[in-house]
């Protein structure tokens, strides 16, 4: 694996990169720009940049009539203000019509630490998945977030970028593509498959390893893409492995989860797992500790595991 970046951080670049070739590019945020790094877009397009306040769902707003109008608005704040405050807005004036508005939420996930539990979004994949025509992306590392913001300035409709606050390693080459709708298989498994997203793939990669060591086989794959989800990818690897685990950090209801066990259950049941926060808010704490707390180490992953091919040798 490679060095650690932070996916807020690669998306702050790769936007102001993105803002200096296409002029149809603006950008607002929630009075959080340093923090969700549209600070770098605002240096270089400074015209373009758009301080709405703390008022996320005037943000909302105002970006779907930038967007009626044939602008790209990139609108940024914390998730669980984007998802949460501003669900209303995002739904009435950015889904329904299915305006051309892309949602980079920040800070998402129990890793955001000691802001605690009122700050930690843990339900925005479920959110923002239920919306008709929401396009929802997490991306795995920097090198996946920065290739995920130039799709998406491609791409025509809504969609939603989950990000982290958290440095986490690179798990894919510096030449990676992103590709909407689409999985990567990062490592082949015969036993059972692993299916992560966001920070959690790197743990799921390590967690493969650490059941390599006891005689399994285990396949792991970013799905990125929760919508559109790439279910050709899943259903050919959890029928070929006979089993599959889920890891993310997002409750286990209604995130990658729930897209997959609603995936499986339709077109392939097979013994299945979920890593993620149990029907549970978050608390204050550093990101360590509070992975380790809620379950979402590699020798968590591997647990499951464990508990799942258990239940496929029966």
């Amino acid at each position: 694996m490679g060095e650690k970046t932070a996916t807020r951080e690669a998306y702050g670049k790769a936007l102001a990169a993105l803002g200096k070739t296409d002029e149809r590019i603006v950008a607002l945020d929630a009075d959080l720009s340093k923090s969700t790094k549209t600070a770098d877009f605002a240096a270089v397009c400074p015209e373009r940049f758009f301080n709405a306040g703390i008022a996320e769902q005037n943000m909302a707003g105002v970006a779907a009539g930038l967007a009626a109008c044939g602008k790209i608005p990139f609108i940024s704040t914390f998730a669980v203000f984007a998802a949460g405050r501003a669900f209303e807005q995002i739904r009435n004036s950015i889904a329904y019509p299915g305006l051309n508005v892309k949602i980079a939420a920040t800070h998402a996930g129990i890793t955001v630490g000691e802001d605690g539990g009122s700050h930690q979004a843990i339900e925005d994949i479920a959110l923002m998945r239920v919306l008709p025509g929401m396009s929802v992306i997490v991306p795995a590392d920097g090198v996946e977030a920065a290739s995920a913001v130039g799709v998406l300035a491609q791409h025509e409709g809504p969609a939603y970028l989950r990000l982290g606050r958290l440095a986490t390693p690179q798990v894919h080459e510096d030449d990676y593509e992103f590709v909407l709708g689409k999985g990567v298989l990062l490592r082949e498994g015969v036993d059972i498959a692993i299916f992560a997203c966001g920070m959690m793939v790197a743990p799921a990669l390590q967690a493969a390893r650490l059941l390599e060591e006891s005689g399994v086989s285990a396949a792991v794959a970013n799905i990125s893409t929760i919508k559109p989800l790439d279910e050709e990818l899943i259903v050919r690897l959890a029928s070929s492995c006979g089993a599959a685990v889920s890891a993310e950090e997002h409750s286990v209801i209604g995130g990658l989860g729930g897209a997959l066990a609603e995936c499986l259950a339709e077109n392939c049941p097979v013994p299945f797992g979920r890593v993620g926060l149990a029907d549970r808010f978050g608390q204050s704490g550093s990101p360590a500790e509070l992975l380790r707390h809620y379950g979402l180490t590699e020798e968590d992953i591997a647990r499951k595991c464990r508990e799942v091919l258990a239940k496929k040798r029966r």
